[in-house]
C-alpha cells in the first residue's frame, strides 16, 4: 500500500513538471513574439495559420535573403486584404515609411528616393498632416503614395466599435484630401503593428488594404539612433525578395544613409516597386 502511494505521488510530480515545462515554453514563445514585434529582431519561433483575437505583428527566420515567417501566414492575411511580404521569386523591395511627425529627416529621404527613382508609401497620422502639409504635397508630386496610419495613432486592436474605428480612418482621409485635393489611397498600417481579426475585418469592410512588413529595425528612438554600421547590418543582412520594408521618416540615421542604402540594395540586384504592384 505504501509503495502504491509513493508511486502515485511520483507520477503526480512528473505530471506537474511536464505541465510546468509546457506552459513555460508557451510563455517564452509569447514573450519572444512581443519582443520581435517591438524591436524588429529576428525570432525563429513564430508562424501561425490563423489571426489571433489581438496580436502584435512579429517576424522570425531571417537569413540568406530568404523571406521571414510572420506571426500570421501570407495566405491567412489575404482573407482580410492584408499583406506583409511579396513574391519570394522576385528581387523587389517595397519601401514604406511611418510618419508620425516631422523633424527634418523626410526631405533627405525624399531626395534619395527621387535620385533612385524609387517609389515609396508614407503612412501618415493626423499630426503629420496638420504640421507638414507641404511635405505631403511633395510626396504626391514626386509619385509616392500616402496611406492611413490613423489620426491619433491609437492601439486599434482595442477598438471594437466600428464607428470609432472608421472615424480614426476617415479623419486622415479628409485631412489628406483637404491638403492635396485628391482621394487618399486606401492603404492602412496598424499603429505599432497592433491588430486583431476584428479590426482587420473592419478595415476591409471600409475598403482598405492592410500592410504589415517583412523587414524593420529599431530606428524610432530619437535619443538612441542606430549607427550607420548597425543600420546597414540589419537592412542589407536581412533583405529578401518581396520585402515590405518599414522605416521611420523621423530617423536621422535613415535620412543620412538613404542614398547609400538604396545604392547598396541596387548593387545586390534589387529593384523598387510601389505597393500597388504587389496588390495587383
Amino acid at each position: 500500500m505504501i509503495d502504491k502511494i509513493k508511486k502515485q505521488r511520483k507520477n503526480i510530480r512528473i505530471a506537474l513538471i511536464l505541465c510546468a515545462m509546457f506552459f513555460a515554453g508557451r510563455g517564452a514563445g509569447y514573450l519572444t513574439q512581443r519582443l520581435e514585434a517591438a524591436s524588429g529582431r529576428p525570432i525563429n519561433s513564430v508562424g501561425s495559420t490563423h489571426i489571433a483575437a489581438s496580436e502584435n505583428w512579429g517576424l522570425g527566420g531571417y537569413g540568406d535573403e530568404t523571406q521571414p515567417t510572420g506571426i500570421a501566414s501570407a495566405e491567412e492575411l489575404k482573407k482580410y486584404d492584408a499583406y506583409y511580404v511579396g513574391d519570394a521569386e522576385e528581387k523587389v523591395i517595397y519601401l514604406t515609411f511611418d510618419a508620425g511627425y516631422e523633424n527634418g529627416n523626410t526631405e533627405p529621404i525624399l531626395d534619395a528616393l527621387k535620385k533612385h527613382n524609387a517609389p515609396a508609401t508614407f503612412f501618415v497620422v493626423g499630426h503629420y498632416l496638420e504640421s507638414a502639409p507641404d511635405l505631403v504635397k511633395r510626396m504626391v508630386e514626386e509619385g509616392h503614395c500616402v496611406g492611413n496610419h490613423t489620426y491619433h495613432h491609437l492601439d486599434m486592436s482595442k477598438i471594437s466599435d466600428k464607428a470609432s474605428f472608421q472615424k480614426e480612418m476617415d479623419d486622415v482621409a479628409k485631412a489628406y484630401e483637404a491638403i492635396t485635393g485628391q482621394k487618399l489611397t486606401m492603404y492602412y498600417r496598424p499603429p505599432q503593428g497592433k491588430y486583431s481579426a476584428e479590426n482587420l475585418a473592419m478595415a476591409k469592410e471600409l475598403g482598405y488594404k492592410t500592410f504589415f512588413w517583412s523587414l524593420a529595425y529599431v530606428d524610432w528612438y530619437q535619443d538612441k539612433q542606430p549607427s550607420k554600421e548597425e543600420a546597414f547590418e540589419k537592412l542589407t543582412g536581412r533583405i529578401h525578395p518581396g520585402a515590405i520594408v518599414l522605416l521611420h521618416s523621423t530617423s536621422q540615421t535613415n535620412g543620412e544613409i538613404m542614398d547609400e542604402l538604396l545604392s547598396k540594395w541596387e548593387e545586390m540586384g534589387y529593384t523598387f516597386k510601389p505597393l500597388s504592384d504587389l496588390v495587383q
